[in-house]
């Protein structure tokens, strides 16, 4: 029987675990609580699509940064958090990759910690990391002044810095990063990719494919989604076995499932 040390499986979010980002799926949602104006909503959206169309790039990102911090400057803090919550504990649209619940799922019942990384604000990615049972929650910390956000960041959980602070957590928790994993769909995670024992991409963009092809990373693609109800992320939703959901799971069959070629 193998002996295990701590581990832990770290999730990237956007187009990782759910197939868009996490501020498009909350737009509705602010709109509806009038948060976001019709026009502020289409230019987020217009901003966006390039990176839902090819992926991450630096110019990208600071354009999106910018105008999400525009759009939120002044928004009270009390009163997001409100509304992300009620969107996520009521169900969260677009949907989550069933792929991607089995994989926390399976991990989870080997015993890893589980930990959503990712660039998105906090306030939108917490009630997300609650819902899917994270064990722990990095992401960009933004900038509050009595109460109201300044449209500022204080910590872009992005790039380096984000494998930054998995390190800095995996210190903390005597994680072994040589047998964690980590699951992303951007090249702009190629230092957490980089960090640990069990890189994994997941729809990669065209960077990071070439990448994984040539460093012979696991790659998957993630097709089929379901909305996220706190009722399917207890157990995996499909293609694991109910062994892995009563926790008779061992090392060889994460690897077997995780294997380059599968």
């Amino acid at each position: 029987m193998e002996t295990y040390s701590p581990r832990a499986a770290i999730f990237d979010l956007d187009k990782t675990i759910i197939a868009t980002s996490s501020a498009l799926a909350m737009q509705a949602p602010l709109r509806r609580a009038g948060m976001l104006s019709r026009s502020d909503a289409v230019r987020s959206v217009i901003t966006q699509i390039p990176y839902l169309l090819w992926g991450e790039a630096e110019a990208r990102n600071d354009r999106i940064r910018m105008e999400m911090g525009r759009i939120s400057h002044g928004w009270s803090l009390k009163s997001l958090n409100e509304v992300v919550t009620a969107a996520v504990s009521t169900a969260v649209k677009p949907y989550c990759y069933v792929d991607a619940l089995d994989a926390i799922a399976l991990h989870r019942a080997s015993g890893h910690s589980i930990v959503i990384a990712s660039a998105s604000p906090q306030p939108l990615v917490e009630p997300l990391g609650e819902l899917l049972e994270a064990d722990f929650i990095l992401a960009t910390q933004v900038e509050v002044d009595q109460g109201r956000l300044t449209g500022g960041i204080d910590s872009f959980n992005h790039g380096k810095l984000k494998a930054a602070a998995v390190a800095r957590l995996a210190q903390s928790q005597g994680w072994n990063l040589e047998q964690c994993w980590a699951y992303s769909d951007s090249i702009s995670d190629l230092p957490l990719l980089e960090l640990v024992g069990h890189p994994v991409t997941v729809n990669p963009d065209r960077s990071l494919r070439t990448i994984a092809r040539e460093r012979r990373w696991p790659i998957r693609e993630f097709s089929k989604t379901v909305r996220l109800r706190p009722s399917r992320v207890a157990a995996p939703v499909v293609g694991v076995s109910a062994a892995f959901a009563a926790g008779a799971i061992g090392g060889w069959q994460l690897r077997k499932w995780l294997a380059p070629g599968r």
